[in-house]
């Protein structure tokens, strides 16, 4: 059966979100207003917990910001009293993204189906229907900046573009089962659109990207430096004309390394498993938040309002795409920043700067202990995530074969767990060529945060 689709809200949603690109902010605010009155509607009269929690509120008077905040743990707790299809059931979707091979297969004859990492715990389920599919569509389809303009003149319909995404190619997370969903959907496409695996060795991924000859590399910025690290030293010869990032903080530096090495321009956006397109950069580098979709509040520790040019101590998001699940002032964990200031592009569509996860690449001695061995610290989040079931950790290289493995979990289970970890965290490591890596364990300790102040997974010391 064919992934989630349905042509007509396709047609209208794009229609919608090209309009929406060059609105006035108050054409923008008057959309947004009246889709949340639509949103909390639709949860109070099809969601059990929205139906108790909403109760007493008129949808059409009610401030957001003096509606509860959610959080990921607690409508995990609550999925089936969250959801507003009651033939949703957690037990058996955990088991259907435990199967790979079901990566981007609908569910259900009409759902998409992906789940996040376990950055902040245990991972969370979230599934898409057709329309808010057709609303992330759009948006990746028409707010993604032209970096090449003249080429998208000559060739408006990508006809000649090889686009590869590095990334967890096994897992259902959101950019993997989005480049499945796209490859089922356009079976032309499969021959100029694939997946390759950034959990194997760093040669057998360069080798994949020279044979693909990708126009286009997707990825996270960890993994483009580390591709541009091997392009400037010869080892890879694939040659993008453009390079996306996104799903990790893009620094300035990193970003100029890159363009330097591959020759390309540079797009960052900023996505999460709760809403896949958030925000993309306009021609001048600025990220502008799709605002008549999402409704992103940074606020500080106490959770109150944070004024325009602050970074909040997290962020709630109101997702106005997705009925089916209801996110209202859901509790992002990131850092979000709204700019005081207009984006001198003319675009009305809020400026933000985001202050993501910055975890580091690991670099180990290889067989003949002088080329190093990098590992991406995305591969070693997945690896301890789906073979050890560890998502709640911090690993530190102490020393060039000096790895410490920490969790705050405590207990005999957590003790197996932490055990069962450092196994096939170091079968991984010798997959990847590395040798004599030295692995130490301790439990009952609270993980080390980053200047962003989210717990930074990996670290190099």
């Amino acid at each position: 059966m064919p992934p989630t689709f349905d042509p007509w809200q396709a047609y209208v949603v794009a229609a919608e979100v090209s309009m929406a690109t060059q609105a006035r902010a108050e054409s923008l605010a008057a959309l947004r207003a009246r889709r949340l009155v639509a949103l909390l509607a639709s949860a109070a009269a099809h969601s059990p917990r929205y139906r108790r929690l909403l109760a007493g509120w008129d949808p059409a008077t009610a401030r957001l910001e003096d509606l509860p905040v959610s959080h990921k743990a607690q409508l995990m707790r609550d999925f089936e009293g969250w959801v507003t299809d009651p033939a949703l059931s957690l037990r058996t979707l955990r088991g259907f993204v435990a199967d790979p091979t079901k990566i981007a297969a609908d569910w259900l004859g009409r759902y998409t189906v992906w789940e996040s990492s376990g950055s902040t715990g245990e991972p969370a389920i979230f599934v898409q229907d057709a329309h808010a599919m057709a609303v992330y569509d759009g948006l990746e389809a028409l707010r993604r900046p032209l970096l090449r303009p003249l080429d998208r003149l000559l060739d408006p319909w990508s006809l000649s573009e090889r686009i590869a995404f590095v990334g967890a190619t096994e897992g259902h997370f959101a950019s993997t089962v989005s480049v499945e969903r796209l490859r089922r959907l356009q079976p032309a496409l499969s021959d100029r659109l694939c997946g390759i695996s950034f959990m194997q060795p760093l040669d057998r991924l360069c080798a994949e990207l020279d044979a693909f000859a990708p126009t286009v590399v997707a990825t996270y910025p960890s993994a483009a430096v580390l591709l541009a690290q091997e392009r400037r030293a010869g080892r890879l010869k694939a040659a993008p004309r453009e390079v996306w990032t996104g799903g990790e903080t893009l620094s300035t530096a990193s970003r100029a390394f890159v363009r330097g090495a591959f020759g390309c321009p540079v797009a960052n956006s900023y996505g999460a498993s709760e809403f896949l397109s958030l925000a993309f950069e306009c021609p001048l580098g600025t990220l502008h938040l799709n605002s008549d979709w999402a409704i992103l509040e940074p606020v500080d520790a106490h959770g109150r309002a944070v004024p325009r040019g602050h970074a909040g101590a997290t962020t709630l998001l109101t997702n106005l795409a997705n009925h089916l699940q209801p996110l209202i002032r859901y509790d992002l964990g990131d850092r979000v920043t709204l700019l005081a200031v207009d984006c001198d592009c003319g675009s009305h569509l809020p400026a933000i700067e985001v202050q993501g996860r910055n975890d580091d690449t690991l670099r180990l001695p290889g067989a003949t202990g002088m080329q190093a061995v990098t590992v991406l610290p995305l591969a070693v989040s997945t690896v301890l995530e789906e073979e050890a079931g560890l998502f709640d950790f911090q690993l530190v290289q102490q020393g060039p074969r000096e790895l410490l493995l920490r969790s705050c979990a405590q207990g005999a289970q957590a003790a197996r767990t932490l055990h069962k970890a450092r196994e096939v965290l170091a079968a991984f490591l010798e997959g990847q060529g590395a040798r004599g890596v030295r692995i130490h364990c301790r439990s009952g300790e609270d993980a080390h945060c980053g200047r962003s102040g989210k717990t930074r997974r990996v670290i190099s010391l």
